[in-house]
Formats: structure tokens, C-alpha cells, sequence
């Protein structure tokens, strides 16, 4: 990512702390940790529940960077047994793609999509990207 391609400012700590609050209330989120640590978040980390995933997953969750500008990035990671799925929703300055866009599973690659989110604050962006999980593993999974 070039510098004309950052995200516009610091981590928004309040909004991210707000974002997992309101994030725990989805029935996919078990729960929120700051990574590294609260001190000095780099990521905020929703964990999914894993009992809404057959056995073959190991692990879900969403990695969330919200910046005081109000861009972002989300980005879903889902590890199976053999796999890694993964895609990612940012909205931050970029020459060659619209400024909301979305990078496609199955692995977040440098291909870009406009972004279909609707909203502009983190309660319309959190609640779409738990819809899309949500619709990913009643599809993919029931």
C-alpha cells in the first residue's frame, strides 16, 4: 500500500471500542480483544462462534481497523482443516479502485470490487459484514 493509499488517521479507539460492543449483540460474535493489547491496539479481533461452523473450521473471525477519517478496514478469516478463506472490505483512498471497496474470497487478493456496503458510520458497515458472514454460513454450511 502506497501512502496515497493509508488509511486517513489514527486507530479511532472510542468507535472501535463502540464497534465491538454492538458487534457482541450478533448471535456470531462470542466475543472482543484489542491485539497486541488495549494499551496500544493495533486490531480489534471479533471472534465467531465456532458453533455455527461444522467441524472442519478451526477457527473464525473478523480483524477491524477503524481510523479517526471514518476509513477502515475489515477483513474475515475463516481457517479449515486444509484451507484458508479470507476477504476484506476497506475504505481508504485508492487510485485504482473506488474508495469503499472489496477485495474477493477466496483469499483477499489485490483484485478489487466495488463495495456494496450501505451506510456510512461503523453500526452500518459492522451490521452489513455480519450479514455477508451470516449469509456465508447458512449457505456454505446448512
Amino acid at each position: 500500500m502506497t501512502d496515497s493509499e493509508r488509511p486517513s488517521g489514527p486507530l479511532d479507539v472510542t468507535t472501535l471500542e463502540a464497534f465491538a460492543r454492538r458487534a457482541t449483540t450478533h448471535p456470531l460474535v462470542t466475543t472482543w480483544v484489542f491485539r497486541p493489547d488495549s494499551i496500544s491496539p493495533r486490531v480489534l479481533e471479533l471472534e465467531l462462534d465456532a458453533g455455527q461452523y461444522p467441524d472442519c473450521v478451526r477457527a473464525a473471525r473478523l480483524d477491524v481497523r477503524w481510523f479517526v477519517g471514518d476509513d477502515y478496514t475489515i477483513h474475515y478469516l475463516e481457517n479449515t482443516e486444509e484451507t484458508r478463506y479470507e476477504c476484506r472490505w476497506d475504505r481508504h483512498p485508492k487510485p485504482d479502485a473506488p474508495r469503499a471497496h472489496y477485495h474477493p474470497p477466496p483469499d483477499a487478493a489485490s483484485a478489487v470490487e466495488p463495495s456494496r456496503i450501505d451506510g456510512e458510520t461503523y453500526l452500518g458497515v459492522c451490521f452489513h459484514v455480519l450479514e455477508w458472514v451470516e449469509t456465508r454460513v447458512r449457505n456454505t454450511y446448512r
